[in-house]
Order: C-alpha cells, then structure tokens, then sequence
C-alpha cells in the first residue's frame, strides 16, 4: 500500500529548516491527485475490467484492482447491467484476504458545510468521515471537506491498520479548524477512548456479587492477580486464590490463564471488584469434623514451622498443628526443628478437631507408641540399667534409659559415704551411669534410680569379710529390752539378741548413770587394734551404752545389709 501511495501521491521536498503545515500537506496530495476522476464529495470513479460469475473487477488507479460482487449489478430480472470498460463510482471498504479492495457501490457525498463544522468542532461533537487514503504522517479523511488524521490519533496499532480504514466510515472529532486556510485536523482515538469508556461503564453496571464469570488473567502482582472480564478488570487478592498456602499468585496462575471466578465485592464509586477463586470449591473445614475423628491416624506434609510447633497440611487448606509437646515422649525437644523440616512427610495422630476455630491438634509421639506402656516390664524394681546423664538439676540428675523415658536419681540416692550438696558433686551431663531401679509409676510416667545402692559400703566389705562363728568385738550403743545394739566399725552396726536371764541386768544398766565416754571410745578403740576383750573385770559388768564387749556372729545377711550376734561368754 505504501508503494502505492507514493507513485500516486510523489512527495515535495521541504527545506530542512521548515516544518510542512497541514494545509502544504494537503495542496500537495490534491495536486498530485488531479490526474485521478474523483470528484469533490463523490466516491472513486474506477473501469471494470474483468467480470467472473461472481465478482466484478475495477481498475481504481492502484497497483491491486478492487472487486465488488456481482449481484450489485444484477437486475430484477436477473440481467447484467454492466460490461466490461465502463465506468463506475465506488467507495472502498478494506481489503480482502487476497489483497484485493473491497468495494461498494455506495457514493459518499458530504456536502462543504463549514458552519456545521465549526459548530463541531466549538461544542466538540463527534462527526461521520470516510477514510480516503495514507499520506505522509497519517491518513486523509473525507468529512465534507479534506481533512487530517495524524497516525497516533488514528486508533490503528500499525501500518497495517491503517490501511484497512480505507474506505471506511468512521467516526472523529475536529481537534484543529482554520477556515480561512481550509485546515482541518480530526482525532479517531478519543473518540474511540470514550466509547471504550462508556462500554466499561455500561458493563460495569451489570456486575453483581455472586455472580461468576470467565475471565482471562491479565497481570500478576505479588498481592494478587487482575482478571480482565470483559473490557473490566477485577482483582483476585491472593488469600482469594486457594484454601491452601500460595506465597504468591503466580505459583499457580500465569498470564493470559482463563479462569472462572466468583464476584465477592463490588465498589461502584471505586470502581472496584473484588473476586474469589477458592470461594467456588468447598471450604475443607466445612467437612474436617467428619472427616477427622480423634485417634485417628493420618499422613500429611509439614508445610510450616514455628517456635510453639509444626503445621502439617493434611489436604489444600487445612492444616493440623503437632504442639511443641507432642513431637517427642522424650524432655529433649527444644524446637520443632530437631524433630521436623518443612516439606517432609510425616504419619501423626488426631488428637482433637475445633472447625469453628479452624484447628486440628495432632500428635507425632502417639503415632510412635508410648513406651511407658511397656515401662514396668522392661525396668523391674531391684533391676539395675545403663544410661547418660541428660540434665542436672539442684534436687537430682535426669538419665535417659530408652526414647521418651528418662530415670531421676534423687540427690539422696547418689552416695551412702558422704552427705552431697549438689548433683554435680558426682555427675556431669553426658556421663554415663549404671544404677539401681528403685521405683516405677507409669501414671505418673517416673522411674527413680540410685547410685549408692550399687557401691559397696564399709557395712558390705565387712560383711564379705568375715563368716558366721567370728567373735569380734563391738561398743554398746544402746540397750533395749530385748536387745543390743553394737558398732563394730565406723558405719558398721550389728544387733544381739539378749535372754531373759539377761534382761533384769540390762534394764538395770539402761537405769544407771551414762559412763564416761571419752574413756571407753579408747578402751574401744584400743581393743579393736589389739583383736581381743580388755579383761574379766569388764565382763563381769552388767550391759550399758558404752560398755566394749566380744560378741559372736551368728548370721550375715549380704542383701538385707544386717549383721546378728550373740554374746561370746
């Protein structure tokens, strides 16, 4: 088409220090355009110069002929009312995919009327135009009188664009009116704009909430998602796409998506519309009492981690949080990212279902089974196990035995030697320990272990030192009625059973004045060294505290930690 216009319209050279004004534009189109038989205010005179069965053929002064049908020059009685070389005054309409212009018989007669014009262009109405041809920046309209169109007031995109508005009627605006010069200079797009306009407005007035509609996703942003729905765009506020998480709205929707959508909200003053995505499938906590019962055991993904817990999202929407407390029957859980890492699957237990609060409470330790249930047969009381001191604490230390069970050893039960004024006297974290099972509750999920249960005492070595039938030698510490009972040793205590015959003599010992006891510790002491009783005289005594006698043994028992004597004579 462009080489078409410039063999029909040859173009003047300006200098290069003066801008054509419209007016020189337009006397150089005229003059280079009066070799051609258009009339002021008439359609192009064209000669026919072919005729098919369908389609007559017109020579109109371009490189490509236009063609118009046949039947528009069919009498009533079927006849053909041209030939071939005759003249006829046609308008164009376009082209067709051939490249042929399409023609119309219809003549296009706009009378010179300046005064209308001038009314136009002064109250800025809209007037009716045929596009007549491409010049130099833009395109040449017939609205009465020649006027301009500049290219970027034209409303077409391109070159090609352009040139399909030939021939055509449109409408426009007089933006520039110099009457003297004949200048007129028209603008398609505003009006183009306002129609558009008044389109979106009258579409817009049809929207209600509720509604649902297709639309095409015209632009992504990290908050949401515009949707075009017609000429109006609606914005799909990223908590609107999906029950589920999304971290932004084009992990799941791309430009030009076509989508259905729900009106949520509609702002005529803002000129707003909110829609919905996930408003038109069912909210999963509508269904999650029904679907997730307590004791339940289910399988999810950890979609999140937070300092009290794990969220593990059970289907798109509906996520279950496992509590801090219920990852692990073990103390040592300090956050849940020792147990869990986002992503991963895991297999837990309903633990409780609040829909109206949206939460479900899960628990990861129950899907593992409790091992306390197992507790008292796996750690009889008397029974002895191996473990590392986890923690220390002012009252006693922790030793984990088994996942989930940990053993406390009182600071009481840590030794028989010496009296301990802190755990960390004789343990340290991570050391490890064998002790004693002393106690088991599993209600109150406790197992209390010991340490000097395990150490031999002074008590133990003598008792594996000597055999039932050793005489020895002990002080009296105390006279009961029916017995005495005797230090052996430092630590070391026995109990000797004593006769009737002897009971009037010991009740009046236990009567007499308490003896000096710095001087018999020495006798004691000295007998002790030597092996043997101090003499006659002293056993000639009746029983008192205080007394050092012989007595022999007449029962060890190792377990019970007790030692039975007799008197030796």
């Amino acid at each position: 088409m462009q080489n078409e216009v410039s063999e029909q319209a040859p173009q003047v050279s300006q200098p290069a220090s003066t801008d054509p004004s419209f007016g020189d534009i337009l006397s150089e189109f005229e003059h280079s355009h009066r070799r051609s038989s258009r009339k002021e205010g008439e359609g192009r005179e064209g000669t026919v110069v072919a005729i098919s069965a369908e389609s007559v053929f017109i020579d109109i002064g371009f490189k490509t002929e236009g063609v118009i049908p046949r039947s528009e020059f069919v009498d009533s009685s079927g006849n053909l009312e041209i030939e071939k070389g005759q003249k006829v005054v046609v308008s164009i309409q376009g082209r067709d995919s051939e490249g042929y212009y399409q023609l119309s018989k219809l003549r296009v007669e706009r009378p010179k009327d300046w005064s209308s014009l001038e009314r136009a262009f002064d109250q800025k109405l809209n007037i009716a135009g045929v596009v007549s041809e491409v010049v130099k920046g833009g395109l040449s309209v017939d609205v009465g009188v020649r006027a301009f169109m500049p290219a970027s007031r034209s409303g077409a995109k391109d070159a090609a664009e352009m040139e399909k508005l030939i021939g055509q009627e449109i409408q426009c605006r007089i933006i520039k009116l110099d009457v003297a010069d004949e200048d007129v200079v028209v603008d398609r797009r505003v009006v183009l704009e306002e129609e558009s306009a008044a389109a979106r407005d009258q579409h817009f007035a049809t929207f209600q909430e509720g509604m649902v509609l297709r639309g095409t996703v015209r632009s992504l942003m990290e908050y949401g998602a515009f949707v075009d729905l017609g000429g109006v765009d609606g914005l799909l506020h990223v908590a609107d796409i999906s029950w589920g998480r999304i971290n932004k709205p084009s992990d799941v929707l791309n430009i030009g998506d076509s989508v259905e959508v729900k009106i949520l909200k509609v702002e005529r003053e803002k000129r707003r519309i909110s829609l919905g995505l996930k408003q038109l499938i069912p909210d999963p906590w509508s269904m999650a009492e029904e679907k997730y019962k307590p004791g339940d055991r289910i399988r999810g993904t950890v979609s999140r981690l937070a300092e009290f817990g794990a969220f593990v999202e059970l289907e798109p929407g509906l996520d279950g949080l496992i509590h801090l407390s219920e990852l692990s029957w073990s103390r040592k859980i300090r956050k849940p990212g020792d147990v869990l890492k986002e992503g991963e699957a895991v297999e837990a237990v309903v633990l409780g279902v609040q829909p109206g609060e949206r939460r479900i409470a899960l628990g990861l330790k129950q899907a593992l089974g409790d091992p306390w249930e197992e507790a008292e047969k796996k750690y009889p009381i008397g029974g002895t196990v191996e473990g590392l001191v986890t923690n220390l604490a002012k009252f006693g230390a922790f030793v984990e035995l088994g996942e989930g069970i940990e053993g406390m050893i009182h600071i009481g039960d840590m030794s028989a030697e010496k009296r301990i004024e802190h755990p960390q006297e004789v343990l340290k974290p991570g050391q490890a320990v064998r002790a004693a099972i002393l106690e088991v509750d599993k209600e109150k999920r406790r197992i209390r272990l010991g340490l000097k249960q395990l150490q031999p005492t002074s008590l133990d070595e003598y008792i594996a030192e000597h055999k039932v039938g050793d005489v020895v030698t002990g002080r009296v510490t105390e006279v009961l009625k029916s017995e005495v009972r005797v230090e052996l040793g430092e630590g070391i205590r026995g109990v000797c059973a004593i006769g009737k015959a002897q009971e009037s003599v010991a009740v009046a010992a236990a009567a007499e004045d308490k003896p000096d006891l710095s001087r018999l510790t020495s006798m004691l002491s000295a007998k002790w060294k030597q092996g043997k009783v101090i003499g006659a005289a002293v056993k000639q005594e009746p029983l008192r505290a205080g007394q050092i006698r012989s007595f022999r043994i007449s029962s060890l028992d190792a377990k019970q930690k007790q030692i039975n004597l007799e008197m030796a004579g």
